[in-house]
Formats: C-alpha cells, sequence, structure tokens
C-alpha cells in the first residue's frame, strides 16, 4: 500500500497545480491581433475562459466585408460553462493532493490531457467554421481560410498573429506541476 502513495513533496507541488489552474481564470487564454496599414495601433481579440475582450465591435465591422460571421460571447457557447470546468479541474486536482494515490493521480493526468486536447481541437473548429463559412454576397469575395492557433496570417491587407494568453501558460505549467510527482515518486 505505501508504494502506491505520493510523498508529501508531491502533494505540494500538486496542491501549486491546482491554484494555477484556478488562477488561470482571471487570466486571457488566447489573443489575435490585427495589424494593417490603417490600424497601425492593432486591434486585437482578447479570449478569456468566459467572456471575449478587445476591439471586437471594430474587428466585426471590417469582417462583414469579408462575409464573416460576427465574434460574439453568444456564437461560443463554451464561455457560459468553461469556467466551471476550469473551476472543476482545479478541485479534482486538490483532491489528488489529499488522496496522495498514484492511481489517481494518472487519471487525474490523462483527464487534463483529453481536456487539453478536446480545447485545442474546439478552437481549431471555431478558426475554420469563421475563416471558411464566409458569406458568398459580402462585398469582397476572399477565399475561404484557417487563422492558425498560433503564428501569423496574412488576410488581405492585415497581418494577423495569434498567440496563447497567460492563462494558457499558467495551465501548462499546472499540467508540468503534475508530471514532477511522476518522476519524483517513481520508486515509491
Amino acid at each position: 500500500m505505501n508504494g502506491k502513495r505520493l510523498s508529501l513533496v508531491s502533494s505540494v507541488l500538486i496542491v501549486a497545480s491546482a491554484l494555477l489552474i484556478f488562477a488561470s481564470l482571471f487570466f486571457p487564454w488566447w489573443r489575435m491581433e490585427f495589424f494593417a496599414p490603417q490600424y497601425p495601433e492593432g486591434l486585437n481579440i482578447i479570449v478569456y475562459p468566459d467572456k471575449l475582450e478587445g476591439d471586437i465591435d471594430n474587428i466585426n465591422a471590417l469582417n462583414h466585408y469579408i462575409g464573416m460571421k460576427n465574434f460574439s460571447e453568444e456564437n461560443f457557447p463554451e464561455l457560459q460553462y468553461l469556467k466551471y470546468l476550469i473551476i472543476g479541474l482545479a478541485v479534482i486536482v486538490l483532491s489528488v493532493a489529499l488522496i496522495r494515490r498514484k492511481a489517481y493521480l494518472y487519471t487525474v493526468i490523462a483527464l487534463f490531457a483529453a481536456g487539453g486536447t478536446l480545447g485545442v481541437w474546439d478552437l481549431r473548429r471555431w478558426l475554420k467554421d469563421f475563416g471558411t463559412n464566409l458569406d458568398p454576397m459580402a462585398p469582397i469575395e476572399m477565399e475561404p481560410f484557417i487563422p492558425p492557433i498560433i503564428g501569423e496570417n496574412i488576410v488581405a491587407n492585415f497581418t494577423t498573429y495569434s498567440i496563447l494568453g497567460t492563462g494558457s501558460y499558467l495551465v501548462m505549467a499546472a499540467f508540468l506541476l503534475l508530471l514532477i510527482p511522476l518522476w519524483k515518486d517513481r520508486k515509491r
């Protein structure tokens, strides 16, 4: 029985992981910045787990010309419940620190990885939907496109940059903190 328990140090790392997950709620997870000659200071969309911020109205007005749907919180139903999933994950991770069982840690790491994969897939799905389902009656005809999750893209005279936000980095750090006990307690 003792061979399957996590050390106290590992439990502290797992508590830190849960705190990082919870803290990620208060920071942006992703953003897209738009630069063009007429917008040298740039426009941006900032995505939190429960809201959108930035120059949404300006971007929607410009996207109208190429037939793209409006960016709005209503168009992303995930924003209504994502923060609760994140809080749930933080609570589940915290429970690993209290239970201190390796088998439970393995399960939570798998759940965390599956959730991360699903999140990336969902973001990619939305980017594809917005960039390829353009209104054929739009004033400016464009070839469909898919903005990258991370990286640069050129659309008409706009250069866009998609970057991860602080919240995403906190979640990645939390995941790494969950992996350390696997190595640290490998012989327990």
